[in-house]
């Protein structure tokens, strides 16, 4: 991670540190602090306050960056667990068939639509993706489930979920959608947890 990097974690922790704060925690000379401030200031990344006589450094908007950042990063090893994309249909397709419905599962790599499920004149389409690797892989999963989820939308009276982990990026990622668009879809969000655990959102 980049010294740029570091520093755009340390004020979302922390908002308003000096350059001779983060010179201390980063062990690092204080004029590369320094640099490194004011091209991320001149990138408006953060805001330079010089208010109170002595400069302070803050994220100008901490949602975007980090966001930014988080997808650019490595998954650190303790958020690396997470099912793949069968166990996350395997426990859907128990929940569904212990509730009546009828299932056709698309395992492995096998095309067509991942869970399709009938009860009676109803229909429900899930598209599923797995846990991924990398934050980044995560924001494009996401990306491709709701793209996969339009291109199946031709029968207006079923229903379309897309199924994920429950890891706290893919709720960020969804929580973020805009309201508007998931009323206009109507999609709504599956989330699955490694203990069996279902929770659906809309």
């Amino acid at each position: 991670m980049t010294l740029k990097e570091q520093i755009l974690f340390e004020l979302k922790n922390v908002p308003g540190q000096t350059d001779t704060a983060l010179e201390k925690i980063f062990g690092v000379r204080h004029q590369a602090v320094n640099k490194a401030c004011r091209e991320l200031e001149a990138q408006g990344k953060i805001i330079r306050d010089s208010s109170r006589g002595t400069i302070k450094n803050y994220l100008k908007d901490g949602l975007s960056v980090i966001q930014e950042i988080e997808e650019m990063k490595p998954i650190r090893a303790n958020d690396k667990k997470g099912l793949q994309e069968d166990s996350i249909k395997e426990i859907i397709d128990t929940y569904l068939i212990n509730n009546g419905w009828r299932t056709e599962v698309a395992w492995g790599k096998k095309r067509g639509v991942d869970i399709l499920a009938v009860r009676g004149n109803e229909k429900w389409i899930i598209e599923v993706k797995g846990c991924g690797s990398l934050s980044a892989m995560r924001v494009n999963y996401f990306l491709a489930i709701l793209g996969e989820t339009l291109q199946r939308m031709d029968d207006r009276s079923a229903r379309y979920s897309i199924a994920l982990p429950n890891l706290q990026q893919f709720r960020n990622l969804w929580s973020r959608l805009p309201k508007l668009a998931k009323e206009r879809t109507q999609i709504d969000a599956i989330f699955v947890s490694e203990d069996g655990q279902i929770i659906f959102e809309n």
